[in-house]
């Protein structure tokens, strides 16, 4: 039987230490049925001065993004229509029984501000979550490092995975630390 976990059983996941998050959760970012996360501090931008076009046929140039690294109180403009890169402060290890299913806040979806993310993560992943930022609206918004910026769902598998994410060959993502580029070489 495949189910999303309440509180009670989340917290029971990282009380056995089955599911683990780094920094540890504060009590308020455990609703009923899922977990906010917070805004890590980093932010990449792709870098339009160098390159104006991205081409999964020819891979993808070096230094085709730029990091900004944001003190606490320090806001990120994300004007309209722009894109950016940016994780998840928290760190996070799944078991081989559990997949976690990641989306935006909707009150950000609200003014304008669409947080995608790959969506669906693995069991046996182990990293941070890149988010795909966009900003829809037609007025600049102001982000902030440490603010709620997404929620996940926890999801009880109905058998654990024969191989987890963490011990396939082509899992391209694992231990992540930081908003990560696309890696394309499984695109084509």
């Amino acid at each position: 039987r495949i189910m999303i976990l309440s509180a009670r059983d989340i917290k029971k996941a990282i009380k056995d230490k089955r599911l683990v998050f780094e920094p540890r959760l504060k009590p308020d970012q455990i609703g009923p049925a899922s977990i906010d996360h917070k805004l890590s501090p980093i932010f990449k931008v792709f870098n339009t001065e160098k390159e104006s076009l991205l081409d999964i046929k020819k891979g993808l140039p070096k230094n085709f993004t730029k990091t900004y690294r944001l003190k606490n109180n320090e806001k990120f403009i994300l004007h309209p229509n722009s894109f950016i890169l940016a994780s998840t402060l928290e760190y996070f290890k799944i078991p081989a029984d559990l997949v976690i299913r990641m989306e935006g806040k909707s009150s950000l979806a609200r003014i304008g501000i669409l947080v995608h993310t790959a969506g669906f993560f693995d069991p046996g992943f182990e990293g941070t979550a890149t988010l795909e930022i966009s900003n829809q609206s037609n007025l600049a918004v102001a982000l902030y490092p440490n603010m709620y910026i997404c929620q996940i769902a926890v999801h009880q598998m109905s058998s654990p995975a024969d191989i987890p994410y963490n011990k396939r060959k082509k899992s391209l993502y694992l231990k992540q630390a930081e908003p990560t580029e696309a890696n394309i070489k499984n695109l084509l």
